[in-house]
């Protein structure tokens, strides 16, 4: 749900996506941090690492094995909030990207999307699985409900990922979903059931996919009109997905699909007008069965 290409274009993504369960309400409690984790117990599956987001921290470990990870998101806050992953290059530090934060504009080219699990709503889970190579990387939040941008109050956290000799196996998916400027592509239909989705980046720019599934009765574009408006219920529920990525990226996300009617959006600005990719076509219906 987050674009890179400018710190704006980042807010206003993650603020649009933020107000679909702006309302909801949700008792937050705080865990105990966990400082490390170790390697998955069985080699051929991606190690599991647990990430608690609320008003306005993240609970997550410090240091991770390399190799595939998959990043499973629990916002516990009272609003929206997601998971966007950041790497940073060129021996850059978390200090680093706050200076960068602290002054709107275009992030420099040592920082690169990564991903992450998008937005779910208050009180449920969303996850993806990527593959992590050694380096620096930080976990932030771009959402922005009616004032400053969830990372300027504290939500922003270093990721130090670490060599491993463990096995990066590639995730069965029920179907591939490509990202196109600007347009989503489905291998095929997705079934009723847990369903793991692989999410390839083929276009330019970066891209995401936000999940929403729709009331029903209710369409996309009844998403994007409420967006505008934000009055009465919203017409469909934050699942999650896979936030925003690099050109030539590949993750996976999972996802319970009951049947029903569900939206595809990506609310990144483009690299050459700034008007979010929807606006250029990039918001589609698919239908669950």
């Amino acid at each position: 749900m987050a674009s890179i290409t400018t710190v704006v274009g980042l807010i206003a993504g993650s603020a649009a996506v933020a107000t679909l369960a702006a309302s909801s309400t949700f008792v937050s409690t705080v865990s105990t941090p966990t400082k490390i984790v170790a390697y998955a117990a069985e080699p051929a599956k991606a190690n599991v690492v647990r990430v608690t987001g609320e008003d306005f921290k993240f609970d997550a470990p410090d240091v991770i094995p390399a190799g595939l990870t998959e990043f499973r998101f629990l916002n516990k806050g009272p609003a929206l909030h997601h998971l966007a992953i950041l790497k940073l290059n060129g021996g850059k530090t978390i200090d680093d990207l706050r200076a960068v934060l602290a002054n709107p504009g275009p992030l420099p080219p040592w920082v690169k999307a990564y991903g992450g699990a998008n937005a779910p709503v208050p009180g449920e889970e969303s996850n993806a699985t990527l593959a992590l190579a050694p380096g620096s990387y930080a976990l932030i939040c771009f959402v922005d409900i009616g004032g400053p941008p969830h990372f300027a109050k504290g939500m922003v956290r270093a990721l130090r990922v670490v060599p491993s000799k463990a096995p990066n196996p590639k995730p069965a998916a029920s179907v591939t979903m490509t990202l196109f400027d600007y347009s989503f592509r489905l291998s095929g239909p997705i079934r009723a059931g847990k369903r793991t989705v692989r999410v390839r980046n083929g276009g330019k720019q970066q891209h995401e996919v936000q999940l929403v599934q729709l009331a029903p009765g209710k369409t996309a574009k009844d998403v994007m009109d409420w967006l505008g408006k934000m009055e009465g219920p919203p017409p469909g529920k934050a699942l999650g997905g896979v936030a925003g990525m690099e050109a030539g990226m590949t993750e996976y996300f999972t996802t319970d699909f009951t049947p029903g009617k569900y939206a595809l959006i990506c609310f990144l600005p483009d690299a050459k007008d700034g008007k979010p990719h929807f606006a250029h076509g990039m918001l589609q219906e698919i239908t669950v069965k």
